[in-house]
C-alpha cells in the first residue's frame, strides 16, 4: 500500500523508516510511505510482532510493516498526489488524523491497514502530529495537538486547492479530532469554494469537551450541510485516559451523556471496537470499519446501513449496532 503523508514532527536524522520522524515539533514535511500488508491479513487487525510468540522484529510476511519512506518538498508532493487522484476512477482521497499515543510509524501502518480494510479506491493520506507515542505523554500530546491545528488547516487547504480531489473523506480518532474539526470548520467558514468537496467528516471517539462540541463545533461543521458522523464509545481505551484527566464529559462518551445534535449522525459504538484494530464481527457488519465501508463506498446514511438500528432518545435520534 502506498500512503501519502504530511507531518509536523521533527526529523531525527535516523534514516530507518520507523525512526525517521520523532516526537518533537518540527516544520511541515511531506512524502509517501510503503506499507506492507501480509497475505494472510485479517480484516481489522494490525498485525505486529509479539514477544509471546518469540517475534522480536517486524516480519513483512506476518505483520503490517512500514517498509520505506520517501520524503518530498511541498512543490514535489502536491503534483504527485494530484496525479494519483486524477488517475483514480473516483477522484477521492481519505485523510486520516491519528489520536493520542501514536508514533509516526504506527500512524503510517494504521493508515495502510484502514485503507486496505475499507477497500478504499482513492488515495490514502495521513497527517501525523507530534504525539509522544506513550501512555505517560497525554499532557504533552494535548499541548501538541493544539499547536498542530494551524499546520493541519494549512495542509488541508493546500490539499483541496492543489489536488482537485472531488471527494475528500476526513477521518479522525480520539485527540486527533481536535485539530481535524478546527481545520474543517475553518475551511467551511473561510473557503466555501472548497468546502463542498469535503464528502464526509468522520469523528471516532472524539476526545473533545462535550459542551464545546455541542455549542461551538457541531454548528460550525453543519453550517454548509457537510455530512458529519460521530462514533461514540466510553470503551475506547484512549478516551478512557482522557476521562481520567478531565472533569467534564467528552464528545466521544456514550451512555447518558451521548452527544446527539442537529447536523451530526451519532452512532453509539459501545458494543464494538472504535480503535480501528478490532476484528471481531467485521464480517457481520459489527465494527466501525465495516460501518465506514458502507458510509464511504456506498454513501449510505446511518438509517440505510446494515447492522445499525435507530434509537429515539430524549435528545433526539441516534443509532446503535445490532446485537
Amino acid at each position: 500500500m502506498q500512503v501519502f503523508f504530511a507531518t509536523d514532527r521533527q526529523q531525527t536524522g535516523d534514516r530507518h523508516p520507523a525512526r525517521l520522524f520523532g516526537a518533537a515539533r518540527g516544520p511541515l514535511s511531506y512524502g509517501s510511505c510503503e506499507v506492507g500488508i501480509p497475505r494472510d491479513h485479517r480484516v481489522g487487525a494490525l498485525e505486529s510482532p509479539s514477544v509471546l510468540r518469540l517475534q522480536f522484529r517486524p516480519d513483512p510476511d506476518r505483520h503490517v510493516v512500514l517498509l520505506r519512506i520517501e520524503t518530498a518538498t511541498r512543490e514535489q508532493f502536491f503534483p504527485t498526489v494530484a496525479d494519483r487522484v486524477g488517475r483514480g476512477a473516483t477522484q477521492a482521497a481519505l485523510l486520516f488524523v491519528h489520536g493520542y499515543r501514536v508514533s509516526f510509524e504506527d500512524a503510517a501502518r494504521r493508515t495502510g491497514q484502514i485503507a486496505y480494510d475499507l477497500q478504499f479506491t482513492g488515495v490514502p493520506v495521513f497527517y501525523s502530529w507530534p504525539s509522544q507515542g506513550r501512555l505517560s505523554g497525554y499532557m504533552i500530546d494535548e499541548t501538541n495537538i493544539e499547536w498542530a491545528q494551524s499546520q493541519l488547516t494549512e495542509f488541508l487547504t493546500d490539499f483541496l486547492e492543489q489536488t482537485q480531489a472531488e471527494h475528500v473523506y476526513l477521518l479522525g480518532h480520539g485527540m486527533g479530532n481536535r485539530a481535524l474539526v478546527r481545520a474543517a470548520a475553518a475551511i467551511i467558514a473561510d473557503r466555501p469554494d472548497l468546502a463542498g468537496r469535503l464528502r464526509e467528516i468522520i469523528l471516532t471517539a472524539p476526545d473533545i469537551d462535550a459542551d464545546v462540541f455541542r455549542h461551538d463545533i457541531a454548528p460550525a461543521l453543519s453550517t454548509a450541510g457537510n455530512p458529519v458522523t460521530l462514533y461514540a464509545s466510553s470503551e475506547d481505551s484512549a478516551l478512557q485516559v482522557s476521562q481520567r484527566m478531565h472533569g467534564h464529559a467528552r464528545a466521544g462518551d456514550s451512555g447518558a451523556g451521548l452527544v446527539v445534535v442537529p447536523g451530526v449522525e451519532t452512532i453509539d459504538a459501545s458494543k464494538v471496537d472504535t480503535s480501528f484494530i478490532g476484528h471481531s464481527y467485521y464480517a457481520q457488519g459489527r465494527s466501525t470499519l465495516a460501518d465506514m465501508h458502507y458510509l464511504i463506498s456506498q454513501q449510505l446514511r446511518a438509517g440505510q446501513r446494515p447492522g445499525l438500528h435507530a434509537v429515539d432518545g430524549p435528545g433526539g435520534r441516534y443509532w446503535t449496532f445490532n446485537e
